[in-house]
């Protein structure tokens, strides 16, 4: 019979452990709420070794940030495919996803937390919303956007910044609800900066052009039209 023996972990490998430990217990509550002493213990280490690899829980935090945040621009990272409609409605999806799987910590982030309004935080939130409305901007097939376009796409960025942190106080709409509204809201809020500018509403006329009568932005043009009579 053998005995298992523990490997050693080299520095870099203790280091992602730490975080992606970090990463676990700020799933579960706010960050402000977790200890040093409860990181060590979930990792099977003592205290004074966390600090050996970072320096303090701000430093540990923002590392844990910084891998949170590649997380969730990659949420908004679509293949090219299908009407822009649909692919959306599958972004939403994935962005409720990492809202839904990382909850406390996404609304320490948004609402204040430990590191928040360090330049190192704000950098990295601010670095998720351009990777968002680079995404967008790709699959509306626009390099140079005007005015109107680039407030449309980073309003809705926020909106869904909004939506998501008040989804997650009692979770009383249902996200599959709210994922189909933000690809609506979408729509709308192009559609009235459309009514005041040719060059949204020939954009806007091009991306209803490609959408089947079944997709969601066909939907809520139905909606309206009940509403209207």
């Amino acid at each position: 019979m053998t005995t298992g023996v523990r490997r050693r972990l080299g520095v870099e490998e203790r280091r992602q452990q730490l975080i992606g430990v970090a990463l676990e217990l700020f799933s579960r509550r706010s960050p402000d709420e977790v200890s040093i002493d409860e990181i060590a213990s979930a990792a099977g280490i003592s205290r004074p070794l966390v600090y050996h690899y970072f320096p303090g829980k701000l430093s540990l935090y923002e590392a844990a940030l910084r891998r949170a945040a590649d997380d969730l621009a990659a949420r908004f990272v679509e293949p090219h495919e299908g009407p822009l409609g649909a692919r959306l409605h599958r972004v939403m999806g994935r962005y409720f996803d990492f809202v839904d799987e990382h909850g406390p910590g996404f609304s320490a982030l948004m609402r204040g937390g430990p590191a928040v309004g360090s330049s190192t935080t704000n950098a990295l939130v601010d670095s998720v919303r351009q990777a968002a409305y680079v995404q967008i901007l790709s699959h509306l097939g626009v390099t140079d956007p005007p005015a109107r376009l680039e407030l449309v796409v980073r309003s809705w960025i926020s909106l869904a910044e909004s939506t998501a942190l008040i989804w997650l106080d009692g979770r009383r709409i249902p996200r599959e609800e709210l994922e189909g509204q933000l690809v609506h809201d979408f729509a709308a809020l192009a559609s009235v900066s459309a009514a005041y500018d040719e060059e949204m509403g020939a954009l806007l006329r091009r991306i209803f052009k490609e959408e089947p009568a079944d997709g969601p932005f066909a939907d809520l043009a139905g909606r309206l039209l009940t509403l209207a009579t």
